[in-house]
């Protein structure tokens, strides 16, 4: 039977804006965005340090994404790739996922440079959040740094605390079984998810509530955090994956929209 094509495209079109307008009432087990906003865009993915949390398992799962994405993704296991400045000059978005370790000072300054300039930078848990613990300048890019996981690997609940933001919309709070991150955090970061702590393992922080989701403004570049992932398999957790893309992908905007402002509640 031969089809009219017109027509045949008039009606895909119609399903396609229908399944659009339901789609927003979809659970939170299917809430991936399918936003391709990387297309194009150039990534440095830099990868290593302390191998607990898993550099090499949590890159198998973001560089083929990236890729997927429409990104083109260059990889390195060392630092010594923030000092090529053609390189650091051309890149849209920085993802840092190296603990601990050591910097040079030559390779912070160009780290610094290059998001001030107006690259994006992303990261997750000690990745970004324990790197370079004598970097301060880094620290303060970043917005926060680990200090720490009070009973090590334990259930937690994460709870989503501004709606309205791309990287958060149509998320619930959800539970964690990993490291609770216990930080000291910059007051002016815009805080989109925040945990709180029990006293079950150390009674004086009973009550206490961290950010665990924060965005940020470095110089002209967008700067994006997440507290989860301490190992590859907390990326199985759906909303954990689905908030870190999220905040690669608005991060990954910074040259193009630049920098957004807002002001921290601590200030208003």
């Amino acid at each position: 039977m031969r089809i009219n094509k017109q027509f045949l495209s008039f009606f895909l079109g119609i399903m396609t804006s229908i399944a659009g307008c339901t789609g927003a009432n979809k659970p939170s087990h299917n809430i991936e965005s399918g936003n391709k906003t990387l297309q194009g865009k150039k990534v440095l993915y830099v990868y290593g340090g302390w191998q607990g949390h898993e550099p090499k398992q949590c890159r198998d799962i973001f560089v083929p994404w990236l890729e997927a994405e429409g990104a083109e993704v260059f990889v390195f296991d060392e630092l010594t790739c923030y000092t090529d400045s053609a390189l650091m000059n051309e890149v849209d978005l920085i993802i840092q996922h190296w603990t601990q370790g050591e910097i040079s000072q030559e390779q912070e300054k160009a780290l610094l440079k290059a998001v001030k300039g107006g690259a994006g930078l992303a990261g997750w848990h000690g990745g970004t959040g324990d790197s370079f613990r004598n970097n301060v300048e880094f620290q303060y890019m970043v917005g926060g740094q680990w200090v720490a996981h009070p009973g090590n690997i334990i259930p937690y609940t994460v709870n989503i605390t501004t709606n309205d933001d791309p990287v958060t919309t149509g998320l619930s709070d959800f539970v964690m079984s990993s490291e609770q991150y216990y930080m000291h955090v910059d007051p002016n970061v815009k805080v989109l998810a925040t945990t709180r702590f029990s006293g079950d393992h150390n009674s004086w922080i009973e009550g206490a509530i961290i950010p665990v989701v924060w965005k940020k403004s470095f110089g002209n570049g967008r700067v994006f955090y997440s507290s989860l992932g301490h190992v590859a398999k907390d990326f199985e957790v759906p909303e954990a994956l689905e908030i870190m893309k999220r905040g690669i992908r608005w991060a990954a905007e910074s040259k193009e929209k630049g920098s957004e402002a807002w002001v921290s509640p601590a200030y208003k």
